[in-house]
C-alpha cells in the first residue's frame, strides 16, 4: 500500500473510520489520502483531524485516485456512477462500500474490464473493530484483493467470501451489532433488577461482552469450551442458561440472522432492478 493513491468519494461515518484505521495503523500517510464529498463541513473535519487534501469535485478524485473508495449512500449511487463512470482508469480498484448495491450493477456502470471489489463492513469499524467481508468482481486480481483486504484490516478483520454470501454477512455481522446492543441493553435491565445502579450495570454488561469476545478470539476456543469453563455444578451460571435455553434464545437469534439474511436479498434484489432500469 505504500505506493496507492487512496480516494474515499464520499466522506460519512465509514469513511472517517478507514480513513481514521489506515493513517492509525501506518498502513499509508496523510499525503496518500484524498476525500471527496458535498457537505464541506464533514470535509473540513476530516482535514483538521487527519491532515488529508479534501475537495468537492469527484471527478477530481477519480483523476487523482488508484485506489477509490465508494462510500456513497446506495440512494445516490447510481447518479454517482453516472458521473464518473467513464472516467475510471483501467488501472483503477473500485472498492464499493454501498451496501447491497451488487458488483455487477456497478460494472455496468464503469468500463468494459473495471476491477471491482464489493465490501460488507458494520459500524464497530468506527472504534477500529470493524467485522467486514470483501468479495472480488469478475475482473479483480489477487492484488486487487490483498489491497482491498488491507484496507479493512486496517479497522478490523476481513474475511474473503464469493459475492453470494454478502447477504449473509450482512445479517451475521453487517446488523449484528443491533443483536449485541440489545442483548446488553437487557443485561443492563437485569443487573438493575437484581439491585445495581442503571450506570454499574451498563458498564459492567458493556464490559463483559466486550471482555468475552475478546476472550474467543485471543484463544480461538471454541464458545461451547469457555462457556463450560464459567458453568459449575448447580451454581448461578447453568442456573441463568437454563433460563436463556428456555426462553428461545439460541432460536431467536439464529432466526434473528436468517430474517436480515432474507431482507438483505430483497433490498440487493430492488437495487439491481433499479440500476438496470436506468
Amino acid at each position: 500500500m505504500e505506493q496507492r493513491r487512496i480516494g474515499f468519494l464520499g466522506a460519512g461515518n465509514m469513511a472517517g473510520a478507514m480513513i481514521r484505521g489506515l493513517l492509525a495503523s501506518g498502513t499509508v500517510g496523510p499525503a496518500q489520502v484524498r476525500a471527496s464529498d458535498v457537505r464541506r463541513e464533514r470535509l473540513d473535519e476530516l482535514a483538521e483531524e487527519h491532515g488529508i487534501e479534501i475537495g468537492t469535485d469527484n471527478l477530481a478524485l477519480v483523476a487523482w485516485a488508484d485506489l477509490l473508495v465508494v462510500a456513497v449512500k446506495p440512494q445516490v449511487i447510481d447518479r454517482v456512477l453516472d458521473q464518473i463512470g467513464e472516467s475510471i482508469a483501467p488501472h483503477t480498484l473500485v472498492v464499493s462500500v454501498a451496501a447491497g448495491v451488487p458488483i455487477g450493477a456497478i460494472e455496468r456502470r464503469l468500463p468494459p474490464g473495471a476491477r471491482v471489489v464489493r465490501s460488507m463492513p458494520n459500524t464497530a469499524a468506527i472504534v477500529l473493530a470493524g467485522a467486514s467481508a470483501i468479495a472480488p468482481g469478475s475482473h479483480a486480481s489477487e492484488e486487487d484483493v490483498a489491497a482491498a483486504r488491507a484496507l479493512f484490516d486496517a479497522i478490523g478483520r476481513t474475511v474473503v467470501l464469493d459475492e453470494s454470501l454478502l447477504d449473509a454477512v450482512t445479517g451475521l455481522s453487517g446488523s449484528g451489532p443491533a443483536y449485541v446492543m440489545l442483548m446488553i441493553e437487557a443485561l443492563a435491565d437485569g443487573g438493575v433488577k437484581v439491585g445495581l445502579h442503571r450506570d454499574t450495570a451498563l458498564l459492567l454488561a458493556a464490559q463483559t461482552v466486550y471482555g468475552s469476545a475478546k476472550l474467543l478470539l485471543e484463544t480461538g476456543e471454541h464458545p461451547g469450551r469457555l462457556k463450560d469453563m464459567v458453568t459449575s455444578p448447580g451454581g448461578t451460571a447453568i442456573a441463568g442458561l437454563h433460563t436463556l435455553e428456555s426462553g428461545g434464545l439460541r432460536r431467536t437469534l439464529i432466526d434473528a440472522v436468517e430474517a436480515a439474511t432474507r431482507r438483505a436479498c430483497e433490498l440487493g434484489d430492488a437495487m439491481a432492478a433499479k440500476l438496470a432500469r436506468r
